[in-house]
């Protein structure tokens, strides 16, 4: 679903990005860890086809970015650690902003807009200017533009930041259901309980370059992630 093949990105003399290659499968929830400035964000935006890279490739469902960049960003959605939103729209008009983009039939937008709004419960704030929404309302838009029109592939940076208990289980739950359907999801968080108990693989980034990658019990063993992420962090 998404390959990561020695991706390096420079900036100025210093390697954000180091050689990094991972592979991401089709029905995995795959967590990527690290402190802050390892080079997480820079490879979320480098797969996404934000950020331009020095070296390597990405390739999503069989298509190299770099080759086809707009055919491999219609199946994919990234959420971003701060969502950067259209202000000066309503939520609705947000909504259906990123459907007429992604070419979503009116009868199906919709319905998917009812399902996940009612189910974040921000139905009843999608008239509202997007100035007017708390960053928790934010994300919930986020993740709903996210999922509204059915990527193979969602990629997430730090997506729970911002959202109360409730909106963190019901948005793992999602994650979890998107997988199941033979989806992938690739994300960044600092909450290494979430990713030990959500994850089917982690990677660990340090200054750049892997460190770790595996499925979970691979990955820590008999301790827990986050004894094994200090562990490596300290060495």
């Amino acid at each position: 679903m998404l390959i990561i093949e020695r991706l390096t990105k420079t900036y100025g003399e210093k390697k954000a990005v180091d050689d990094l290659s991972l592979h991401i499968r089709p029905g995995e929830i795959y967590g990527f860890i690290g402190h802050n400035g390892a080079g997480k964000t820079t490879t979320l935006k480098s797969a996404v086809g934000i950020l331009q890279f020095d070296e390597g490739n990405i390739i999503v469902n069989g298509t190299s970015l770099k080759d086809d960049p707009v055919k491999c960003k219609r199946q994919l959605a990234y959420i971003p650690d701060n969502p950067d939103l259209y202000e000066f729209m309503s939520g609705i008009k947000y909504l259906n902003f990123i459907a007429d983009i992604f070419g979503i039939p009116s009868d199906v937008r919709q319905e998917k807009i009812r399902e996940y709004a009612d189910l974040l419960e921000l139905t009843g704030d999608l008239a509202q200017p997007i100035s007017a929404y708390s960053h928790g309302m934010k994300q919930k838009l986020a993740v709903i533009s996210a999922w509204i029109h059915d990527p193979a592939l969602i990629l997430m940076d730090e997506p729970f930041v911002g959202l109360d208990p409730k909106a963190s289980h019901l948005l793992k739950e999602m994650m979890r259901e998107h997988c199941d359907k033979g989806g992938a999801i690739f994300f960044s968080t600092h909450v290494l309980e979430v990713a030990e108990k959500l994850c089917d693989k982690v990677a660990i980034i340090k200054q750049g370059r892997l460190v770790k990658a595996g499925t979970m019990e691979e990955v820590k063993g008999d301790d827990s992630l986050e004894e094994v992420f200090l562990e490596l962090e300290a060495e």
